[in-house]
């Protein structure tokens, strides 16, 4: 019997040191209540309450917490835009009236993160209402900058602080997505079919301005061929006269007829028409009669010739 009432009393006191202690585990603070008002912060570790006076209210982490969020937007064109997005928020700090605000501020926790999720949404979409669905993609930055400086305060409030919000996800309907990609492509068509028109115009730009050098070159070396012959056959012409003008004299000093000369020259054509000559007619008057005509043409000239330089025109 002694044994069992001295069990019980070692039960009953158990209970009663139970109801006094009580633990808080790190990265976590409590909010005793006395009799349903505020009483104290415990820290981390063993911490005691007097029984049926106080309570543990709430235990609140004080440690980076994370929300991930998915909801919709519509822009000004009356697209809409589905968000995927990550909240990264804590407790401003572990002092006593941050804490007090946490702890009291919203009836449980269910409710803070419902009106969290609500104020990034308003955020969000007061903000997409004013954009095109052409411009949302690209102001992924503007979007997030745009939520941090309205959520800042609201958390402040709270006894919260953003930590990081991250926009992971921008998507539109099916329907959307499909007539962008529709524009996205035929936009990629028309710059191709610029290009390729483009680059056609170069090539026949260049074409025409390198066929253009070709017949300036071309011109440029006829010219200059031409000239270079004209060139030779002045010398020829003039090395024939001053070679002429030389067998004359020497043939006038021994009494010997100039007309000998023409003779060589006439034998010495027919002698070159017969050796270079390569199967075309040539029609010559090789009686005796066309030759002293032809012989006389050639006197005729080479007495031109010699009186030009005096200015005495030969009598005809």
């Amino acid at each position: 019997m002694e044994y069992f009432f001295f069990g019980f009393l070692m039960f009953i006191g158990l209970i009663v040191l139970f109801s006094f202690a009580f633990t808080v585990q790190q990265g976590t603070v409590a909010v005793v209540t006395r009799l349903g008002s505020y009483a104290r912060v415990a820290r981390p570790g063993l911490n005691f309450k007097i029984p049926f006076l106080e309570r543990v209210f709430r235990k609140i982490p004080v440690q980076n917490r994370s929300a991930e969020l998915a909801f919709q937007a519509t822009t000004t064109d009356q697209a809409n835009v589905h968000f995927t997005a990550m909240l990264l928020f804590a407790v401003m700090d572990d002092q006593e009236e941050t804490i007090k605000n946490v702890a009291f501020k919203f009836v449980d926790e269910q409710n803070f993160m419902q009106a969290l999720v609500r104020s990034v949404e308003g955020s969000v979409r007061a903000f997409v209402a004013t954009k095109r669905q052409a411009q949302v993609l690209a102001l992924r930055r503007e979007i997030v900058e745009e939520v941090k400086s309205h959520l800042d305060k609201t958390l402040y409030d709270w006894g919260y602080h953003l930590i990081d919000l991250q926009v992971n996800d921008i998507a539109f309907d099916e329907a959307v997505t499909q007539s962008m990609a529709k524009v996205v492509a035929s936009n990629n068509l028309r710059a191709a079919a610029e290009n390729e028109g483009q680059a056609l115009l170069i090539t026949k730009t260049k074409g025409a301005e390198a066929e253009g050098n070709a017949i300036k070159i071309a011109a440029e070396a006829e010219r200059e061929a031409a000239r270079m012959r004209g060139q030779a056959v002045a010398l020829f012409r003039e090395e024939v006269a001053k070679g002429m003008k030389q067998a004359a004299m020497e043939m006038q000093e021994v009494n010997m007829d100039s007309s000998v000369i023409l003779f060589s020259m006439w034998t010495e054509a027919l002698k070159n028409f017969v050796e270079n000559g390569k199967g075309n007619v040539i029609f010559l008057d090789g009686s005796v009669d066309g030759m002293q005509k032809t012989m006389k043409e050639l006197m005729s000239l080479q007495q031109l010739e010699l009186f030009k330089p005096t200015g005495v025109k030969p009598k005809l």
